[in-house]
């Protein structure tokens, strides 16, 4: 199974999409919801023990920390949210940040590093299968995330977003897109940001269910996470 790369498709890089194009349809907008809302359910009580395992082996790492992190990202036209993971780093992992900046190992408007000191040992676990983000069918069901969608940005990366690069924020973020399903961290802050256009230009129920088969298999343990 093939998920559609940018290079499928011309893109105009100083054009920018039209609301009026993205595919808003009443039908596919209330069928999406509803996949959401079941598959959100179902993915929590099958994942259940996972989420009891996990927490466990984080509070024997760390006991005096949370099991979860909550983070503020901004959704759909800019509305901001507290979005859920598994804490995967340090209790002050967000003070340690500004020492880490100038080694970011990503272009553009966001941060990676492969080998980030402030992850735990549990947490390079769970990032590497991509459980920390499991919370997130949380966000799913209270309807600030879908199952498929672009990858939420920080309140901080949105503040350098161009008019072109802002268009991300159309449609509603999701747990898994094109670029967590087929290059994840290998690419830069541009590539992801054509990956993201090309899926709300074609988004549709078809590509969304590709995306989730994709995804599970990618997740099972990719050596492009981190």
């Amino acid at each position: 199974m093939k998920i559609p790369s940018v290079e499928q498709e011309s893109v105009d890089s100083n054009s920018i999409l039209l609301e009026n194009k993205v595919n808003n349809k009443l039908g596919y907008s209330k069928t999406k919801r509803s996949i959401d809302v079941i598959g959100a359910i179902l993915g929590l009580l099958i994942l259940l023990p996972i989420f009891f395992i996990v927490g466990i082996l984080i509070k024997i790492e760390d006991p005096k920390g949370p099991v979860f992190f909550k983070q503020i990202r901004v959704g759909k036209d800019g509305s901001e949210f507290n979005m859920y993971k598994f804490r995967s780093m340090v209790t002050d992992a967000e003070e340690k940040l500004a020492e880490l900046l100038s080694l970011n190992q990503v272009s553009g408007a966001m941060f990676k590093m492969k080998n980030d000191p402030r992850v735990t040992k549990i947490g390079r676990f769970i990032r590497k299968t991509s459980i920390d983000e499991l919370p997130q069918l949380l966000n799913v069901l209270k309807g600030e995330m879908s199952l498929v969608g672009p990858r939420p940005p920080l309140s901080r990366e949105v503040k350098e977003y161009t008019n072109y690069q802002m268009q991300r924020l159309l449609v509603t973020p999701g747990c898994t897109g094109i670029w967590q399903a087929s290059a994840r961290s290998s690419v830069g802050f541009e590539e992801m940001v054509e990956m993201d256009l090309y899926y709300i230009r074609n988004r549709s129920l078809f590509l969304d269910f590709k995306i989730i088969l994709k995804t599970i298999t990618v997740f099972l343990g990719s050596k492009n996470a981190f």
